[in-house]
C-alpha cells in the first residue's frame, strides 16, 4: 500500500497531477480543492494517498491531510459512492465540511457536489451520521498536512518515572470527551471561546455524554437560528 507520495510535481492536469519521485512519475488523482492548493509546477509537493485496486485498474488518489484521507476512505464504504464521487463531495466541501454537513444531516450541502443526486445525499447523511463524529474527535491528529521535507525525530532522553496518582476515572474520562469535542469544533472552524462555551452547556447538561454525543448536541447549539 503506497501510503503518501512525496517528489517533484512535474505536471498538473484537470483531476490529477503527475509526481517525479527519485526518476518514477506516479500519476495521482486529486480533488478540485486540493489540485487549486498545490504549488507550481517543479516545486516539492507532499500528499497523502489512497491505492484502488481492480483487475484491470490501479489508481491513486491524493489527499493534503489524512483527515480527508479518511473522510475518502469513509465515503467509499456507502453504497453507490465510487471514488469519483467521493473527490467530487470532498472537492466540494473539503473535510471539514462534509463532517459539519454529515453530523447535522444536511443532505443539500452534500448534493451539492457534482454528479450527486438527492438520493445518493441522503445515503451518505444516513449511513455516516453515527460514525461522523468519531473521525471529527480525531481531527486535530489528522489535519496536518503532508510535508515533503517530514521527518521523523526520537527523542535520546528516556523519561523520568513518576509515582502513580490515583484519578478520578469519571472526571478524567468526561475531561477527555469534552476535549475532544472542543478540538473537532475548532478543526470545524468555530471560535475556540464559541465552541467551548457550546461543549460545557452541554456537558452540563448531560455529564455522561461521550464525545459523539457531545460533538452532535454541541453542533446544534451552535448552528444559526
Amino acid at each position: 500500500m503506497i501510503g503518501r507520495i512525496s517528489g517533484r510535481l512535474d505536471w498538473r492536469g484537470p483531476d490529477h497531477v503527475l509526481i517525479d519521485v527519485r526518476g518514477v512519475g506516479y500519476i495521482v488523482h486529486v480533488s478540485e480543492r486540493t489540485l487549486a492548493g498545490m504549488p507550481s509546477v517543479g516545486e516539492a509537493v507532499s500528499l497523502f494517498t489512497d491505492l484502488l485496486v481492480r483487475e484491470d485498474l490501479l489508481q491513486l488518489f491524493g489527499f493534503p491531510t489524512m483527515l480527508e484521507k479518511e473522510w475518502h476512505k469513509l465515503l467509499m464504504t456507502v453504497q453507490g459512492v465510487g471514488a469519483k464521487a467521493s473527490m467530487a463531495i470532498l472537492g466540494t466541501l473539503g473535510a471539514e465540511g462534509v463532517g459539519r454537513a454529515i453530523t447535522l444531516g444536511d443532505a443539500r450541502s452534500v448534493q451539492a457536489a457534482p454528479g450527486v443526486g438527492p438520493k445518493l445525499a441522503q445515503r451518505v447523511i444516513l449511513e455516516l451520521k453515527a460514525k461522523a463524529p468519531g473521525v471529527m474527535a480525531h481531527g486535530a491528529g489528522l489535519s496536518a498536512k503532508a510535508e515533503a521535507d517530514d521527518v521523523v525525530i526520537e527523542a535520546t532522553v528516556p523519561p523520568v518515572p513518576r509515582k502513580p496518582v490515583k484519578v478520578d476515572e469519571g472526571a478524567a474520562r468526561r475531561a477527555a470527551a469534552s476535549a475532544d469535542a472542543l478540538s473537532a469544533l475548532t478543526n470545524l472552524g468555530y471560535g475556540q471561546g464559541d465552541a467551548a462555551q457550546a461543549v460545557a452547556t452541554v456537558s452540563g447538561n448531560e455529564p455522561d455524554a461521550d464525545t459523539a454525543m457531545l460533538i452532535r448536541a454541541a453542533l446544534k447549539v451552535l448552528a444559526p437560528k
